[in-house]
């Protein structure tokens, strides 16, 4: 049980462990789909190609597009190409590895279902049936142009009355699924090739600038997130604290009302307690550093500042610790008066 713990402790703190599961189910939902399919050829000559090249390449790039949605870093790179300059310099190589990345998981599914369908052989031979050349089968020697292209057409329907005791319907259909299966495979060895080739010859070069890359779009991501959390948390923080400061201002007139009502000296008319923000809300606790941005104008400001000039990656720097411009020192006045404050937004 622990392992597991650990497991899905380690899938939720990597960003790149979560893309890999994703990438990983969509390929398991491939197979999932494909084996639930049901095909069927229209078996016409002017339809099979378009039918068998259609189910041959649609979905692939339906797969495509659901693996770059589901990726979170195909946002952040987006993000990142596309934001200004700022006090933080953009890295082309920082946005060329995260590209990479994205694609070689967006891939995945489609990559899955065009070896399934090639080494399936139905949609190749829905598509290329009547693109054989007769010449190499025996059987079409008696047949006039027109037949033979009928016949052709209807390979792929072994059901049909034309073809279905042919043995010129199944050597055209076994020489298609051989000609696909062969493709699938070369294909699949291309591709286990090509990654290992990649993962043996990667040692071979300096690791400098990959890990540089690594490193950073990982910040870059992280700090994404952490920057979207720290706003949800100060968001919830404000909201509070002006639910608070709206019932205690609805408190103080409700007791100034009832003040009025009342006969001279006929009972006690004290104020009551006003509320008050839970402990660690005020200037004291662990949430100073929200309470110091308490107006709509500042966090308006906050947040154009952070997407138009992002403080410079040096937390040496006085203008990082200033957060580009905005101060982030607790303020002195009472916890009262700046809760009095959000009423102006």
């Amino acid at each position: 049980m622990d392992k597991f713990r650990m497991l899905f402790q380690h899938f939720q703190s990597s960003s790149e462990s979560v893309m890999n599961g994703i990438s990983l189910l969509l390929a398991m939902v491939t197979v999932k789909l494909y084996s639930s399919f049901d095909f069927n050829c229209p078996c016409l000559a002017r339809y099979n190609a378009l039918y068998g090249l259609g189910l041959l390449l649609t979905p692939p790039l339906a797969l495509f597009l659901c693996g770059l949605l589901v990726n979170r870093q195909s946002v952040v790179m987006v993000e990142e190409w596309r934001r200004p300059v700022g006090h933080r310099r953009k890295d082309p190589g920082i946005i060329r590895y995260m590209c990479s990345s994205v694609l070689q998981r967006a891939l995945a599914a489609p990559l899955v279902w065009i070896l399934l369908v090639l080494l399936d052989g139905k949609c190749f031979i829905c598509a290329f049936s009547s693109s054989v050349d007769p010449e190499k089968f025996l059987d079409f020697a008696n047949m006039t142009p027109g037949q033979v292209q009928l016949f052709l057409a209807k390979v792929p329907c072994k059901e049909d009355e034309l073809v279905r005791d042919s043995p010129a319907r199944k050597a055209v259909s076994r020489y298609l699924r051989c000609l696909s299966q062969a493709i699938g495979w070369s294909v699949t060895l291309l591709l286990i090739v090509a990654a290992f080739l990649a993962r043996c010859l990667r040692p071979c070069f300096d690791q400098t600038v990959l890990l540089q890359h690594r490193y950073w779009s990982n910040y870059v991501d992280l700090e994404q997130k952490l920057f979207d959390e720290t706003c949800c948390e100060h968001a919830r923080d404000f909201a509070h604290r002006c639910v608070l400061h709206f019932f205690a201002s609805m408190q103080s007139e409700l007791w100034a009302r009832g003040l009025h009502r009342d006969t001279a000296g006929s009972r006690d008319t004290e104020p009551p307690e006003l509320l008050e923000p839970p402990d660690g809300l005020d200037g004291s606790g662990g949430k100073a550093y929200l309470r110091a941005i308490s107006s709509r104008e500042q966090v308006d400001r906050l947040l154009s500042t952070w997407y138009s000039s992002k403080p410079p990656l040096d937390l040496t720097s006085s203008s990082a610790l200033r957060g580009g411009g905005l101060s982030h020192r607790v303020p002195t006045a009472a916890p009262s008066t700046r809760l009095a404050q959000h009423t102006n937004v």
